[in-house]
């Protein structure tokens, strides 16, 4: 028979958990509309995917980058920037609460990374696929 405190401790529990994912799905489902506002859409994660492994040769410096080049393959690890060495915590926000909770950092580091990696700002369409692809790791 259940006791008091298991009950409590699995509702704690449930919380821990379930809030964090929640508000992980409507920041990024928010962030979504918006893109689709501009006119883009339907997302796809495998376009995401493909996205997250193209590579560009820098017309700074010569070199070929993808998201890959710091975040790796696996977005459940850790990776690691290519300039500083600096270590990145794990993109998927099955292993990291903190990934995709907040619209303002989505946007920070989407105008950051894309100018980094392609040289531009990333397209909503381009956005709303990796996305959906981080989301889905």
């Amino acid at each position: 028979m259940k006791t008091r405190d298991d009950v409590l401790r699995k509702r704690l529990f449930i919380l821990l958990v379930a809030v964090p994912l929640a508000s992980q799905a409507s920041v990024v489902d928010e962030q979504l509309a918006s893109y689709q506002a501009s006119g883009a859409g339907p997302f796809s994660a495998q376009k995401g995917e493909q996205l997250w492994q193209q590579e560009v040769v820098s017309e700074k410096d010569g070199r070929t980058r993808s998201c890959t080049t710091c975040h790796g393959n696996d977005l459940r690890s850790s990776g690691k920037h290519a300039k500083t060495g600096k270590a990145i915590e794990p993109l998927s926000p099955s292993v990291n609460a903190e990934r995709l909770s907040s619209a303002k950092k989505i946007r920070k580091w989407f105008k950051r990374n894309c100018k980094w990696t392609w040289g531009r700002e990333c397209t909503p369409q381009e956005k709303g696929d990796f996305l959906s692809f981080i989301r889905s790791q």
